[in-house]
């Protein structure tokens, strides 16, 4: 149950005043203890509480028990009495410059002088210093001993000149979570509780309000009906408005369901749960404030969501603001950048106040790469440099209980700074690649549904099947959910285009495909030669003795980082050692492709390049490292320094070495070519069932040999050991059977 505060115990009135001093009292005794130490102090807060700041700091300054009474003089920039008003009229910021003139030069042991719009006398224009910056500038630092309490907004910088007068620096910035209940009048509060309510709940959406800007929300809602227990919805109501006061006119909370608008990726909405979303619930579940504070510790502040363009990281982090009602400030990094001095920083600054004030806030940092490079390297500037730390800076400055979130997506999370990543920062790492076939599956769901496509289910696994492998395959670019949402729109303004309704066409859709990402895709007679040579290392695979079984046959790729068309063999069968007839079959494995295209049309292809190189590879290390050459018991490599190296040969042993390889992968490919001709019937079957399917799993593999009545040793499943509560193996069982 949440924590609940006696309605009894708080204030029945307050003035603004009394709310400043509840609300700030430290803050104001730390300044003044400096001021009377004689030490100049910069205030950083909203410019509504710069006047009962200034208003709670003479009366402690005036106070006689505290020690000798110091006298304020404050810089209003109001004309005096006596002002000559026949000519033209100076403006505000020349007048207060004048005060300040006339005060410096008079200043008196004693007397503070207050400086309620520092940041507005002294800001800096792209350019340089301003005409008043300067006169400031030069004032502050005529008279030493002048004593300065000096006020500035957060989303304003100071030139460092003038911060350097300022030896004591105090930010306030919204309300500390310990002082709400000194805040809220008794009457406020039973809109959320009969007797009781719950502080905690109310500060998720204060936290970033000064105390001012508190009581008048919290006045408004003052003539509203109290909390009813039978009707608790009107609670949730009187939140909603206050997260719409609090959020900011420019911000707004971001509307997408994590699961129902964001398709696949089961494992990564798991672990967006597991480690934030279901801390937060659980936070909100405590009754005890130490409890509280506990998790607070533990929920991760920053996030960075890893993956190639168009994968929905942005999309992720959006979702997240929705499912705990907070604002997203998406920020691109280029966009901070500025060739000014100190503008760069200044802008991280004032993202940061931004998030402070509308929390709970998620700030996004898209593409964080292009300015958090690892300090020190080539990559990196100056400007990068100041911008990284000031970032650091800002993100050791939260309070605990506030909901301030930072997210970053990046492309290249190796080249972020090493400080970003450690624990406290940017802790928790997301991995969003390129979708699987479930997810594009769920993904094209979603967006068939919100287009009204009515997919028939043919075309529908046909779009899956056709987005599984490259867009790029030179780059190495992937189908991701914003191709997927491309393709959907094409298909969308093609239906809209028909004359009359009629279902969409596989025909139709290659044609918005091939628009829209102009693909390099396979003719009909190309896609027979992919699929006969993937056939032919499939089956000297499957039928050659002691090499790897094959698990996956695919002309249409849908793993990422591997190559569109493949053969993917099980990775259990390898063994400690490797024998030379098993290394004969893996070359032999290699060649089927070559050996099957020139079996099924005579020639042979570019495609067989990389099958080449992996089976020379094998046969030289069969000659050179393995003594499984004509000359078995020598080896053409030496041992140096932990690691083997080519012995230098003449040239005769050199030209032994390149015949024995070449003997080997001839006899490889002889073999291959001789397995397959002999079983061309079951070449030319498996061939046209990949064109058909695309892609055969390995129960897919299991049914077409056992329908073409041939016996294949496939490995036994790995066994599943029950063990009881002693460790005592109880009963072994196949995995399968497991199952249940």
């Amino acid at each position: 149950m949440p924590i609940e505060f006696p309605i009894s115990k708080l204030p029945t009135f307050l003035s603004p005043d009394e709310a400043v001093e509840e609300a700030y009292g430290p803050d104001l005794d730390w300044i003044a203890e400096k001021l009377r130490r004689g030490v100049s102090c910069l205030v950083e807060c909203d410019k509504q509480l710069v006047t009962f700041f200034y208003a709670a700091v003479r009366g402690r300054l005036r106070d006689e028990n505290s020690g000798a009474p110091l006298r304020c003089r404050f810089v209003s920039g109001q004309p005096p009495a006596d002002a000559d008003t026949s000519g033209p009229q100076p403006s505000l910021l020349q007048l207060m410059v004048r005060q300040i003139t006339d005060m410096v030069r008079s200043a008196e042991p004693g007397t503070v002088i207050v400086i309620p719009h520092l940041d507005l006398l002294t800001t800096t224009t792209k350019s340089g210093l301003s005409l008043e910056a300067k006169e400031v500038i030069a004032l502050v630092y005529e008279n030493p001993e002048v004593l300065l309490l000096g006020f500035k907004d957060p989303e304003f910088e100071l030139p460092k000149t003038i911060e350097g007068v300022f030896t004591a620096r105090r930010m306030v910035i919204g309300l500390a979570r310990d002082r709400l209940t000194r805040v809220i009048l008794q009457r406020e509060a039973r809109k959320f509780g009969e007797e009781v309510f719950d502080p905690f709940a109310l500060y998720k959406y204060t936290s970033g309000l000064n105390v001012i800007r508190l009581r008048q929300i919290l006045e408004q809602f003052q003539d509203r009906i109290d909390f009813d227990a039978r009707s608790p919805e009107s609670r949730d109501a009187l939140y909603a408005e206050i997260r719409d006061l609090t959020r900011g006119q420019e911000l707004a909370v971001p509307k997408i369901d994590l699961h129902k608008d964001i398709g696949g990726y089961d494992s990564v909405k798991e672990r967006i749960e597991k480690d934030i979303l279901t801390l937060l619930k659980r936070r909100d579940q405590l009754s005890s404030e130490e409890q509280v504070k506990l998790v607070e510790e533990l929920i991760p502040r920053g996030m960075i969501f890893e993956g190639p363009p168009g994968t929905g990281k942005t999309y992720f982090a959006k979702a997240i603001a929705t499912s705990i009602d907070a604002t997203a400030i998406v920020v691109s990094g280029p966009e901070l950048k500025s060739k000014w001095v100190g503008e760069s920083e200044g802008n991280l600054r004032n993202i940061f106040t931004r998030a402070r004030k509308s929390a709970p806030s998620i700030i996004i940092f898209d593409e964080i790469d292009s300015f958090a490079h690892r300090r020190g390297s080539y990559t990196s500037s100056g400007v990068e440099h100041s911008m990284v730390n000031q970032l650091l800076t800002e993100m050791d400055g939260f309070r605990k209980e506030e909901l301030v979130f930072i997210i970053a997506t990046t492309n290249f999370v190796e080249s972020l700074d090493d400080a970003l990543l450690r624990p406290g920062r940017f802790e928790l790492k997301i991995k969003i690649p390129y979708p699987k076939e479930k997810d594009r599956r769920a993904i094209l769901k979603i967006y068939a549904e919100k287009f009204g496509l009515e997919l028939s289910e043919e075309l529908f696994e046909y779009l899956v099947r056709k987005t599984s492998g490259h867009v790029n395959p030179q780059r190495g670019v992937r189908f991701s959910g914003d191709h997927l949402y491309a393709i959907c729109r094409g298909l969308a303004r093609e239906k809209i285009r028909q004359a009359e309704p009629k279902p969409l066409t596989k025909a139709e859709a290659d044609e918005v495909i091939g628009d829209a990402f102009e693909l390099s895709t396979p003719t009909s007679e190309e896609r027979k030669v992919i699929a006969a040579h993937e056939s032919g290392h499939c089956l000297v695979a499957a039928l050659t003795p002691g090499v790897a079984r094959p698990d996956k046959v695919t002309i249409e790729g849908d793993d990422e980082d591997i190559a569109p068309f493949y053969t993917r063999f099980d990775t259990n069968h390898r063994g400690i050692v490797t024998t030379k007839a098993e290394a004969q079959g893996q070359i032999a494995v290699s060649l089927g492709g070559r050996a099957a295209e020139a079996i099924c049309f005579g020639d042979i292809s570019t495609g067989a390049a990389d099958d080449l190189h992996k089976a020379t590879q094998v046969a030289r290390a069969m000659v050179e490292a393995w003594g499984m050459g004509t000359t078995p018991e020598f080896c053409y490599e030496q041992h140096s320094d932990g690691s083997y190296k080519r012995r230098s040969m003449s040239d005769a042993r050199e030209a032994a070495v390149d015949h024995d390889v070449a003997q080997i992968l001839s006899a490889a490919e002889e073999s291959a070519r001789d397995l397959l001709t002999r079983h061309r019937a079951l070449l030319d079957a498996m061939t046209d069932m990949l064109v058909e399917k695309q892609v055969l799993n390995l129960e897919d593999l299991k049914a077409f040999f056992k329908d073409h009545e041939v016996e294949v040793e496939w490995p036994a499943e790995p066994e599943l050991v029950i063990k009881d509560k002693d460790g005592k193996v109880v009963e072994p069982k196949a995995k399968a059977d497991a199952k249940d």
